[in-house]
């Protein structure tokens, strides 16, 4: 069994709140054609070199997250995205693993067209972002090379995520506290939620 196989066995077999509802998930995605594997602290399926979905145990459900979900028709509206930033991503929630067997076709379908998105290569159109720095951390980097190279080299999704985050604080104080906090984190090359 390798690491993946384990960390994924352990997730299904933890015991908490929506167990049966995340198995039910798993055996509607392993009737799909994709392949299991764990990142990010939860299995993730993917396909043709790319990830498609992961499931999710939350506090009022499971759900079923589709990474590029905004390029999904979603004829039924089950769809909604995870925060007000999401910009891809979308997740149909499940507080029942009969609803999760009866709309078991639907799941499967949704996960195909995914599939078949990934496959054809189809990216998620992102408008250029208009997230403007904010002063604090114009200064910081004009101050440390080192560390606006590194920003500058994080993924646009990283950037994005960081920006968004230093932007929301209100006092100053609070936004140059969050940019030192963050600093050791992008000068590794690492976003927010990265271990």
């Amino acid at each position: 069994m390798t690491d993946a196989e384990a960390k994924v066995a352990a997730f299904y077999d933890a015991d908490g709140d929506w167990t049966a509802e995340l198995s039910a998930l798993r055996a509607v995605l392993r009737d799909c054609e994709v392949d299991e594997t764990f990142k990010w602290r939860a299995p993730t399926y993917t396909a043709h070199g790319g990830n498609v979905a992961t499931v999710w145990r939350m506090k009022d459900g499971a759900a079923l997250a589709l990474f590029k979900g905004a390029l999904l028709a979603d004829p039924e509206g089950v769809l909604v995205a995870p925060g007000e930033h999401s910009r891809s991503m979308r997740y149909w929630r499940f507080s029942d693993a009969t609803e999760i067997k009866e709309r078991a076709a639907a799941i499967r379908a949704l996960v195909q067209e995914a599939v078949a998105n990934e496959k054809a290569g189809r990216k998620v159109d992102f408008p250029k972002d208009d997230l403007a720095y904010p002063e604090e951390l114009v200064d910081r980097l004009e101050a440390d090379p080192d560390l606006m190279e590194a920003f500058e080299g994080l993924t646009p999704g990283r950037r994005r995520g960081y920006l968004l985050h230093f932007s929301q604080a209100k006092q100053s104080a609070t936004r140059a506290a969050r940019i030192e906090k963050h600093a050791p984190r992008i000068l590794e090359g690492k976003g927010m939620h990265d271990r």
